[in-house]
């Protein structure tokens, strides 16, 4: 099974557009958690447990596992994911950008050390900086275009043959890149002006929409700008709202956590 058609079987089976981001912060587990040798994997494990149900995708972010030097506390949690809840897809978010050769040892990192059904990916350097990730046909690749942060307007508002660069990215991945119907592109939910212009270039290509819930982008602007005809089409990402629903020290954290996400999720269908 590919990545878009594990991605569309979510989306129908558990009628859901929510991607739980799993950003785990040390500093804000419930204690009795904090102090587990693995602590990042138990957390991390109970959140998906809590709302796999709920989600049509995992997003573990990796320089929050890295950081700690916790790879394989990485390891462990996409193991559990594949094992565990096969129907949902992992898309591990590592914003690769490097030359050719490097980017082949990245793609190897993310499809067969963590068996990331998909991976994210800078275009900055071209197309042979992301060639080496279509070689994956079975496999996603989900590419920046319109970031949610306030800085990506520096770049991404750039004229490039008469058009902002992430309108010429999007064009660019549609027409060209996407031979094998693998890819898809990071469009921030703080922008939705631009989300619809991009949604209105790719057709029915899925987006990685990050930033509501703590980066305050508005659910139903996010999902009129962002849909497809049908309706879907969409990965809207939410991390540190549904992970840290209750305050610091809180014991039912997965309870909250569910709960967020339910709240979540059925308001993104509100809007569909």
């Amino acid at each position: 099974m590919t990545f878009l058609e594990k991605l569309s079987a979510a989306w129908t089976a558990n009628q859901s557009l929510l991607c739980v981001g799993l950003d785990p912060d040390v500093s804000k587990f419930p204690e009795p958690v904090r102090q587990q040798p693995d602590a990042i994997f138990a957390f991390c494990k109970a959140i998906v447990d809590a709302t796999a149900d709920l989600a049509c995708s995992f997003k573990p972010q990796i320089a929050y596992f890295a950081a700690l030097r916790a790879e394989d506390q990485l390891e462990a949690l996409c193991r559990y994911i594949r094992t565990t809840y096969p129907q949902i897809p992992v898309v591990l978010d590592a914003k690769r950008g490097d030359i050719g050769a490097t980017a082949e040892q990245y793609a190897r990192e993310a499809f067969e050390r963590y068996g990331a059904d998909a991976v994210t990916v800078n275009p900055y350097m071209g197309f042979d900086s992301v060639a080496p990730y279509l070689e994956w046909k079975d496999r996603g690749v989900i590419i920046l275009c319109r970031t949610s942060n306030p800085g990506g307007s520096d770049l991404q508002f750039l004229s490039a043959g008469g058009m902002p660069v992430y309108q010429h990215v999007a064009r660019l991945v549609a027409e060209k890149w996407n031979t094998s119907g693998q890819c898809g592109l990071v469009v921030g939910a703080t922008f939705p002006d631009e989300l619809a212009q991009v949604r209105g270039i790719v057709g029915d290509m899925p987006l990685l929409v990050p930033g509501i819930g703590a980066q305050g982008g508005d659910i139903q602007a996010t999902v009129k700008a962002g849909r497809t005809a049908s309706g879907g089409g969409m990965m809207i990402n939410s991390s540190r709202a549904i992970l840290y629903a209750k305050p610091e020290g809180a014991e039912d954290f997965k309870a909250a956590a569910r709960r967020v996400a339910l709240e979540t999720r059925d308001a993104i269908n509100h809007y569909r």
